[in-house]
């Protein structure tokens, strides 16, 4: 079913019924300590996103500092996809309206962004760099590279798969 308008002096046809970006509700979580794992989840996500780019200029040149072989336009775009990663998680760990299509991208963003953190710690244990900040909450609040920076973000990757289960989007019938 087709709507008509004019954009431009030129008539379009658009369709009415958008049924992949229609936001539904979120379906209750399996688990009732599900949606407060999320909770714990986005208040720590929150809090690096808000760290990281508060000071982004200096956000960048220390994912550069990494073992990683990237030069600087790379670990620009590494930078960027951490933040946009932890950004775009936080609506399906709200649980708020969304599409079918944005839920899942949310999904795997909740799930890819400690997954990143946990590639980074493993290229500082395994390539020996030994730095004073792993850029995980910014440039202000320090968290040394290394094993604890590896431990803290496989918490968070366990924080992450326990979010994901409890709020699947898709349940058995």
């Amino acid at each position: 079913m087709y709507k008509k308008t004019t954009f431009w002096g030129k008539e379009v046809r658009y369709t009415i019924h958008m049924v992949f970006a229609t936001a539904k509700k979120a379906i209750e979580p399996r688990f009732n300590n599900a949606q407060t794992v999320a909770w714990v989840y986005v208040t720590i996500l929150a809090i690096m996103v808000v760290g990281q780019l508060f000071a982004f200029e200096d956000f960048v040149p220390l994912m550069a500092s990494y073992v990683v072989p990237i030069n600087y336009g790379m670990s620009t775009f590494v930078a960027c996809l951490i933040a946009l990663t932890e950004v775009f998680a936080l609506p399906f760990l709200l649980r708020m309206p969304l599409s079918p299509l944005m839920r899942w991208f949310s999904l795997v963003c909740g799930i890819l962004a400690p997954a990143i953190w946990v590639k980074l710690g493993l290229f500082a244990v395994f390539g020996h760099t030994a730095l004073t900040n792993s850029g995980m909450f910014g440039t202000k609040v320090s968290i040394h590279s290394g094993w604890l920076q590896l431990i803290v973000s496989l918490l968070l990757l366990g924080l992450a798969a326990w979010s994901a289960y409890g709020l699947w989007p898709v349940r058995k019938k």
